[in-house]
């Protein structure tokens, strides 16, 4: 009976052997477990979809274009701020600057610029009107600049023979501006604005001196007018929009060949173009200069809006009124400079 138990549990034996060759054996390996994607300390691959965010992230700074001021509204106090800038007029210099309409007694005194002018062996340089008045003609300019005391060094009224073109660039306005064709006889330019209000433009300061004083007659009238409309059909921020870029153009053809400075006093309401103009109520302010003649339109903006609000109250609703603050957002918008700005001031 025994036997045949043993050899009952050998066949069973063998059996189980036979059936279990052909089965792959059970992994007893522990797996690896998945970590939930919540919890994953590898960050996946950021989709266009969901960009990954940045935890920290290197700032860029960079330096503030400076502006040299000087309440010193002197010759010597003019040398100063252009001194600070730093880049000295080369070649033949066009000194730009308004000589004043006939009657109009808050233009730049030509003693102020004296010095300067000799300094770099100056021309001043300005065109013709397109408005009237008595300088549109060049014998009639010339003369009231004489009148005015600009006697000590040439006076080139730029479109006395004729207009070249600029080309104007990324701008949405005009694409080229006929300017006096005597300004290509300049390697340097010096413009000295006398900031102060605009009947158009809300103030003029470094922007109106240069686009408009440069452009021939003719393209002082593309400024002003739209094509085929009247006189002085262009307003608001097309105005604007057209100084900033004929002064682009400028400011492409010199490239580091020109530098900018405001003189802040005899701060009327009106333009030096007005025979008339509106007696100022402000305190003169000081001369400024910059190479950034954004900047240094805005840091003049800003030092009238500073100014005590008895003295300053018509000459900032004008700027409001006309919209002036669109310019220096246009032209900062175009590239021509920040209105960011450090203000360094020569006196302290």
């Amino acid at each position: 009976m025994k036997k045949r138990i043993i050899i009952l549990i050998n066949i069973i034996l063998t059996l189980s052997f036979v059936t279990g060759c052909g089965k792959k054996p059970a992994n007893t390996e522990v797996q690896p477990q998945t970590t939930p994607a919540a919890a994953q300390t590898t960050p996946a691959a950021p989709s266009a979809e969901s960009p990954e965010p940045v935890e920290s992230e290197a700032k860029v700074t960079y330096d503030k274009p400076k502006v040299f001021m000087t309440s010193d509204i002197s010759a010597e106090g003019l040398m100063a701020v252009y001194e600070a800038l730093g880049r000295p007029a080369e070649g033949k210099t066009a000194i730009k600057l308004h000589f004043g309409e006939p009657g109009n007694k808050n233009y730049i005194s030509p003693d102020l610029v004296k010095e300067l002018v000799l300094a770099v062996d100056g021309t001043f340089t300005d065109s013709n009107t397109y408005y009237g008045g008595k300088r549109t003609q060049t014998a009639a300019h010339i003369q009231a600049a004489e009148d005015h005391g600009f006697t000590y060094a040439p006076v080139d009224i730029l479109d006395t023979e004729g207009e070249i073109m600029l080309p104007i660039t990324g701008g949405k306005r005009l694409t080229e501006v006929p300017v006096g064709s005597h300004y290509e006889n300049y390697d340097f330019i010096i413009s000295i604005a006398h900031f102060k209000g605009h009947e158009m433009a809300g103030f003029g300061g470094t922007f109106k001196n240069l686009a408009v004083g440069i452009a021939s007659v003719n393209g002082k009238k593309a400024i002003h007018d739209e094509p085929g409309g009247r006189m002085f059909s262009t307003q608001g921020e097309a105005f604007l929009e057209k100084i900033v870029e004929v002064t682009k153009a400028i400011l492409e053809d010199k490239g580091e060949k020109i530098v900018f400075i405001n003189v802040m006093n005899n701060l009327s309401v009106d333009c030096d173009c007005a025979s008339s103009p509106a007696k100022p109520k402000m305190s003169d302010i000081g001369i400024l200069a910059s190479l950034d003649p954004v900047a240094l339109d805005q840091a003049s903006v800003d030092l009238v809006f500073a100014a005590p609000e008895s003295e300053s109250k018509d000459l900032v609703n004008r700027i409001k009124w006309k919209q002036g603050q669109h310019l220096l957002d246009y032209a900062q918008e175009l590239g021509l400079g920040s209105k960011e700005y450090e203000l360094v001031k020569l006196d302290d």
